[in-house]
């Protein structure tokens, strides 16, 4: 596989099952497997400006974190960050403690203020509150401070994995910018 976790594996593994029931060959699952390159904002990796992998990631809730984490943790980088933008208020403040437990697994945290959706703020929660549950994490208001810290604490051979369903890829793309600047790089590296 091009893609990386236990949990790609399963899921090749289920999807071969499902072609070959469908009368496809095992080389065709072969090639097939081959030829994927894994979706859109699943670690999706956005550039590798300085040497520092810039990816990003859909997953917002702490089962999906923790296998993007565990997956990311057994490749070989020199550290993970994982840059998270919390989703919604309830889920945020009803799983506190288990997105606290997942974001843990990486060697560096980064948190914005929590995307509200389709919600109102009843719970009091911000992002601040999960930021003191997970040793060293920091905690930035908007996407340009986030961008501009983490641009400037990585280092080469580093992965800065985004994750959250919300709007948390522009901020990819905004490291990778200010990446490619701090190096001296065009857009293509």
């Amino acid at each position: 596989l091009h893609i990386p976790g236990e949990h790609n594996v399963l899921n090749a593994a289920a999807a071969c099952a499902a072609a070959m029931q469908s009368g496809a060959s095992p080389e065709d699952c072969v090639r097939g497997l081959d030829h994927f390159h894994g979706a859109g904002r699943r670690f999706e990796v956005l550039g590798r400006p300085g040497g520092i992998t810039v990816a990003d990631d859909y997953g917002h809730h702490p089962t999906e974190i923790g296998a993007v984490l565990k997956a990311a943790k057994a490749l070989p980088f020199k550290r993970v960050w994982a840059v998270h933008q919390p989703f919604t208020f309830s889920r945020t403040y009803t799983l506190m403690d288990d997105f606290a437990r997942v974001l843990g697994l990486a060697d560096r945290v980064v948190l914005s203020e929590i995307m509200g959706g389709r919600e109102k703020n009843v719970y009091g929660v911000c992002a601040s509150q999960l930021a003191e549950k997970i040793p060293g994490c920091r905690w930035f208001p908007a996407f340009d401070e986030i961008s501009d810290y983490v641009a400037g604490q990585a280092e080469p051979g580093d992965l800065i994995l985004t994750l959250g369903c919300g709007d948390v890829n522009k901020c990819a793309h905004l490291i990778v910018e200010k990446l490619q600047k701090k190096y001296g790089l065009s857009e293509k590296h």
